[in-house]
């Protein structure tokens, strides 16, 4: 059993024991809003929202979110309809013009289910790993549109190894892509038709572009938790310290748009921490699903 299946599976052990008084019973994700005042974390049982100190959830239908990703103008997401939503299931490619208030369909609903997901925050290109054939994506793999879901592209995704954890477009040129897999980090600069090995030495779980768009937030799991932070231009990855994570590792990275020197990160085990100086020190937010 590898890290990744270990993790994910103490993870689910963990959530059938968890009691109605536990906030995050799942974390499918991480994202600030567009002004940055607040924390977004889709779960199975909707979204959960940390602004000013204060835990809370989202209004809205309690959607069970995958492949949760915000941009500077929509907030997209694939995943499960709430019960009695009138949505097929799965719900395919929706997007929230709204924080997640009220959802639009943009195809694809009764068809996929995205768990790998993510968008440009300034662009409109939509990153995806498609599970199966479908009635617009007629091959499994690499897959991207730039017209919210009208049209697709697959990718050859050439020089890719190990298997896909994570995805993270780049927010501004939507043709460059990182790609976290269980062999280390790769970048793509050409929508995904090749890619070469950035990091490696241990399983990669999570990934970020910093939104200046010249690095890489890269998580790992080696022998415990890591995370780094890996120039676009070149030369070794930068260490960012992390708190102690014990039999846990980082699964979500996210920054704020308003505050740049602020960053969160979710873990496997539902833990939550943020960063107001790029990763130096860390406050926890949330502890094992408990939010504080």
């Amino acid at each position: 059993m590898n890290i990744f299946t270990a993790l994910v599976a103490g993870l689910l052990a963990s959530n059938a024991l968890a009691q109605p008084a536990v906030t995050l019973h799942h974390v499918h994700g991480l994202a600030y809003s567009a002004d940055g005042k607040q924390l977004m974390i889709p779960s199975h049982h909707g979204l959960a929202i940390y602004r000013d100190g204060k835990w809370s959830k989202a209004p809205g239908l309690e959607h069970d979110y995958m492949g949760f990703s915000a941009t500077a103008r929509n907030v997209y997401s694939s995943g499960h309809p709430a019960p009695r939503s009138g949505l097929l299931n799965p719900v395919g490619l929706i997007r929230s013009r709204d924080g997640g208030r009220t959802w639009e369909k943009l195809g694809l609903e009764g068809e996929t289910d995205f768990h790998l997901l993510s968008a440009g925050w300034n662009t409109n290109a939509i990153y995806v790993w498609n599970p199966a054939p479908s009635s617009r994506l007629k091959a499994a793999g690499l897959h991207f549109t730039l017209d919210d879901g009208r049209t697709w592209r697959r990718s050859d995704a050439r020089g890719l190894g190990g298997e896909l954890r994570a995805l993270a477009a780049h927010p501004d040129e939507a043709a460059v892509l990182a790609v976290a897999t269980s062999d280390g980090l790769y970048l793509s600069p050409d929508s995904g038709e090749q890619f070469a090995k950035a990091a490696g030495g241990g399983e990669g779980l999570s990934v970020l572009f910093d939104l200046n768009g010249t690095e890489v937030w890269y998580g790992w799991f080696e022998r415990g938790a890591k995370l780094a932070r890996v120039s676009l231009s070149g030369g070794s990855p930068v260490t960012v310290a992390l708190p102690p994570l014990r039999r846990d590792a980082v699964a979500y990275i996210a920054q704020n748009p308003a505050e740049r020197l602020e960053y969160a990160i979710a873990t496997f085990e539902r833990s939550v921490y943020r960063s107001k100086d790029a990763g130096r020190t860390w406050s926890q937010i949330a502890d094992r699903g408990t939010g504080k």
